[in-house]
């Protein structure tokens, strides 16, 4: 079966809600209904909002270390005191932007988002998003019958690249990164240290039918991808360390 992905429209939400439930919608609205084998692809932020990951931005307390990264950087004080809250590091970052490492991931602003938020509010990454994207992978099974695979996606800019494409946030269900080392290229060269980041690859097939804008399409659905597996994930098998990221080792060292 070829890859098709089929993008989802919903209302939209401004206070917590069931996931589930908007999905479901979503599926009855398009005349779908979600298959074994398929991969339902959430975007990050439709997740956040249901779980009521929005913080008002007037409330926000700033800290001697906020202020001071604000300056550093400078962003607003309020912006640049959550991104510290919500970040595991600091790795750098240019006017306006600060590079955090969270959640496994390097992010601009540690993933805080304010387009679609409403005014005057701010959209943080998921709680707990591996046990979100589990949850609604036990939820679909239980509601449908059917065994596929949960992928939260969020959009990233790419080093060195116009425009965004689509980053798997959390998953569930899914082989989220395929190992080709030990198989061999069209020449019969022995592949030494390749892996194909399937859940990644899947994001951005999803990201691009869903939009960025104004489309509503916090849903897609994936199908043919082959890429639904047993198994439990904590996002271990995606993360590498940024002490062994070829960006940011290899953008660290002196010229």
């Amino acid at each position: 079966m070829a890859l098709s992905v089929f993008p989802l429209a919903s209302a939209r939400k401004t206070g917590m809600f069931e996931l589930y439930g908007a999905l479901q919608n979503a599926l009855d609205s398009a005349g779908m209904q979600v298959e074994s084998g398929d991969v339902v692809v959430a975007s990050t932020k439709f997740v956040a909002i249901s779980q009521g990951r929005t913080v008002p931005m007037e409330g926000v307390r700033v800290s001697g270390e906020g202020a001071r990264l604000s300056r550093r950087f400078r962003m607003g004080p309020k912006m640049a005191e959550m991104v510290l809250r919500e970040s595991e590091d600091i790795l750098g970052g240019m006017t306006g932007f600060v590079l955090a490492h969270s959640g496994g991931l390097m992010a601009p602003n540690a993933g805080i988002d304010t387009s679609n938020a409403g005014q005057g509010m701010a959209v943080l990454y998921p709680s707990r998003p591996y046990h979100a994207a589990e949850s609604l992978r036990r939820r679909i099974l239980l509601g449908t019958g059917a065994n596929a695979g949960v992928i939260l996606a969020d959009s990233r800019l790419m080093p060195g690249r116009v425009g965004t494409v689509g980053v798997a946030v959390a998953y569930a269900g899914i082989e989220p990164v395929r190992d080709m080392r030990g198989k061999r290229d069209l020449d019969g060269r022995l592949l030494r240290v390749t892996f194909q980041a399937v859940a990644d690859g899947l994001a951005s097939a999803a990201n691009h039918t869903m939009g960025e804008g104004s489309e509503s399409r916090p849903f897609a659905l994936v199908r043919g991808s082959g890429a639904v597996a047993a198994g439990e994930y904590d996002g271990t098998e995606a993360v590498v360390d940024p002490s062994q990221c070829v960006y940011a080792r290899g953008l660290g060292q002196p010229r």
